[in-house]
């Protein structure tokens, strides 16, 4: 008879933990480790990784998840390695091979390489993969294609800041480009990878992908579950950053006491602040973060608020 499981003790939990997504787990699986590991009470993540990608994972704790949107819709780069001659159905290594062809070398001039860059820099239009999350009439994209079905896709258009291609890596297996790219959100990396096989000539499919930034948050900063898990647990808590970590690039903005409280309370303060759309505000005595907001004409509107006792965690949390 197995023993009976022992009931994780949950507690309020708040900050950033920024994950090194490990290959093969989902997105949703690393962030219920990590979960489990903090036993935390309230968690989500600020968009998903594939499965066979790797990287920068921000999962959110608590008043942190107030702010994932922000995320969500952040600028992000990453690195790919793309097999070229060779086409699957799901643009990367989970699909079977659809097509092949043979890889000339001027295809792979530093020029040539160059001029395809330029191609795909800057705004483009892109046709979202069967193989993805796109919901149609309620239901995923990726569930018509392994029925068989093909679903007619509208191109989006995406921005792609920054491509940079290396010189081709050349082995008697294959033939491969790494890629650097900073994107927009809603960028798909699988299908970048493909039009440029087919811009030279050739095809391809990613068997590689990793999340180098997002939003100024750095593969750098990132740890794995593993060396998490290694951590004593009344450590793990320790490397979580803090909640105004998701605020990158706000301006700032500090109230007294008494204008604090009226602000969490909803209520608009006045001040000598310039028109700004993004707007972290924290409060004086003692200093904490309160919330978002914009500022209009002198006046700073609320945005999302923390509640006073999650603040009140916040300061325990971090008291040494």
């Amino acid at each position: 008879m197995n023993a009976p499981r022992t009931r994780v003790q949950r507690r309020p939990v708040h900050g950033v933990l920024l994950l090194d997504k490990p290959y093969q787990l989902s997105s949703n699986q690393a962030l219920q480790k990590a979960k489990w590991l903090l036993r935390a009470e309230k968690a989500g993540h600020t968009g998903t990784l594939d499965p066979l990608a790797t990287g920068v994972l921000p999962l959110c704790f608590g008043a942190a998840t107030k702010f994932s949107q922000l995320h969500l819709d952040a600028n992000k780069t990453y690195e790919a390695v793309a097999r070229l001659g060779v086409c699957t159905s799901t643009g990367d290594l989970e699909g079977e091979v659809v097509s092949t062809a043979d890889v000339r070398p001027e295809m792979l001039t530093p020029e040539r390489l160059a001029e395809v860059a330029r191609q795909f820099t800057g705004w483009i239009d892109q046709v979202p993969p069967m193989y993805s999350a796109l919901k149609k009439d309620g239901k995923a994209l990726y569930e018509y294609a392994r029925e068989g079905v093909e679903v007619a896709r509208e191109a989006r258009r995406v921005q792609i800041l920054a491509l940079n291609i290396s010189e081709p890596l050349v082995n008697a297996d294959c033939v491969a480009i790494k890629m650097v790219v900073t994107c927009s959100k809603g960028t798909y990396i699988r299908t970048l990878g493909e039009d440029i096989g087919r811009a030279l000539g050739c095809g391809a499919h990613l068997t590689a992908l990793r999340r180098l930034d997002t939003g100024g948050l750095d593969v750098a900063q990132c740890i794995s579950l593993e060396a998490l898990e290694a951590l004593p647990e009344g450590e793990r808590l320790r490397v979580l950053q803090p909640v105004d970590c998701l605020l990158h690039g706000h301006d700032r903005v500090t109230l007294q006491a008494q204008d604090a409280g009226r602000f969490l309370s909803g209520m608009r303060r006045r001040g000598p602040w310039p028109n700004s759309e993004a707007v972290a505000v924290y409060g004086a005595q003692p200093p904490a973060l309160l919330g978002t907001a914009t500022v209009l004409a002198g006046e700073l509107i609320p945005g999302r608020l923390l509640s006073p006792p999650e603040i009140q965690q916040i300061l325990i949390q971090s008291t040494p």
